[in-house]
């Protein structure tokens, strides 16, 4: 038995040869040992010699075969492919190519304005029927008023009124009351040798964290460099969601690994990532909170003073439901004592016909819409222009 045991080990030896050689055989190389190497799977670059070694000196590479224990052991699993680089489009123009959804989603306002106002006779019913439509539109009973006051007195002025009239004559009331001196561009451009610093706040539910992925991607297509903080870190699904976003188009995400985590302090560490990578903007998701926490606002304002700590917040973000109506005005008075806001992004706007809340929230805070969400889509986040928000209202 035990010849014979000696017999098959001298057979193993001559047939792996001499020295592990072919076993360490380059990929391609050809040789009676060629086909065992691809089975073994050891068919990468021969080890280098030592420093000392010279050529012609006989000396060899002291290579260490494997042992049965390696060659048997189970190969550890692949990691998940990347998501390969998206090129996103540039947002300038996105509204535009927008405007038939839009259009179509906002119909039933502008046709029954224009409809009762197109009436041969316009009474005081009429009137208080304009004024219904309005407010059901969420503009707000102060500016649904006013609005239908003007639109009295501009008929009254001007006599008989053609389709083409009454259009004009709407659309320059609407765009009146949308239009506001606030500058609605975002500040994402580097200054003092700093990114920009963008903090997105809403309620759960809103869009918020892909709104920033959104947003990632627009500034991605205008050739900015983004870095995202994943300071949303009590919904577990939150960090991934935004790292996925920031993966499509090559944007860095500093998230915590722990559950958790203290939403400034990861925050902090986006910004201070930004500082180091020379990225123009920092863009930071936070959590979803109620507006009626008052500890979880604390918390909110905790995150702005933290970040302040270490170079300013350039933007504060607002993410409004469309649909919501006046609850979101009341979100929004809320969230604006606590952090400042500068700006509002509304979502949702495709799916409602009460775009009126455009009027209604610039009104109550004197804070510009600045983006709008009008689909599904990872491009249909939009820099808001209200001509032709006006002019989808009224289909034209």
């Amino acid at each position: 038995m035990t010849a014979y045991i000696i017999v098959i080990v001298v057979v193993a030896v001559l047939l792996l040869g001499v020295g592990g050689t072919v076993l360490l055989r380059p990929r391609g190389m050809h040789g009676t040992r060629r086909g065992r190497a691809r089975e073994l799977d050891l068919t990468g670059p021969l080890p280098k010699a030592s420093d000392n070694t010279s050529p012609g000196s006989g000396t060899t590479s002291t290579a260490t075969l494997p042992t049965a224990a390696e060659l048997l052991a189970p190969s550890a699993p692949a990691a998940p492919p990347r998501p390969s680089l998206e090129k996103p489009p540039p947002s300038a123009g996105r509204m535009v190519r927008l405007r038939a959804r839009l259009a179509r989603s906002q119909s039933g306002f502008g046709n029954a304005l224009l409809a009762l106002l197109s009436r041969d006779r316009l009474d005081d019913e009429t009137w208080d029927e304009v004024e219904e439509v309005l407010i059901t539109a969420d503009v707000g009973v102060t500016p649904a008023r006013q609005i239908t006051s003007d639109l009295q007195t501009r008929v009254k002025v001007e006599g008989a009124r053609t389709p083409d009239e009454v259009r004009a004559m709407l659309r320059g009331e609407l765009l009146a009351q949308v239009e506001t001196e606030a500058s609605r561009s975002l500040r994402t451009q580097r200054h003092e040798g700093r990114p920009a610093v963008v903090l997105v706040v809403g309620v759960n539910g809103t869009g918020k964290t892909t709104t920033c992925g959104k947003l990632a991607r627009s500034l991605v297509g205008d050739g900015e460099t983004v870095v995202l903080g994943a300071a949303d870190t009590f919904r577990a699904a939150a960090a991934e969601q935004l790292q996925t976003w920031g993966e499509r188009v090559g944007a860095v995400t500093v998230r915590s690994d722990k559950e958790q985590a203290d939403p400034a302090s990861v925050a902090f560490d986006a910004v201070a990532t930004g500082i180091e990578r020379e990225a123009d903007v920092v863009i930071i998701d936070t959590a979803g909170r109620l507006h009626t926490k008052n500890d979880l606002m604390d918390e909110l304002g905790k995150v702005k003073r933290v970040i302040e700590k270490r170079t300013s917040v350039d933007e504060v973000l607002l993410v409004l439901d469309a649909t919501t109506g006046q609850n979101g005005l009341r979100q929004a008075r809320v969230f604006a004592e606590v952090v400042d806001v500068t700006g509002i992004v509304l979502t949702k706007l495709d799916g409602t016909a009460k775009g009126g809340i455009v009027i209604a929230v610039q009104r109550e805070l004197g804070v510009p819409v600045k983006l709008v969400g009008l689909g599904e889509g990872p491009d249909d986040l939009a820099p808001f222009d209200p001509a032709t928000f006006v002019d989808a209202i009224l289909g034209g």
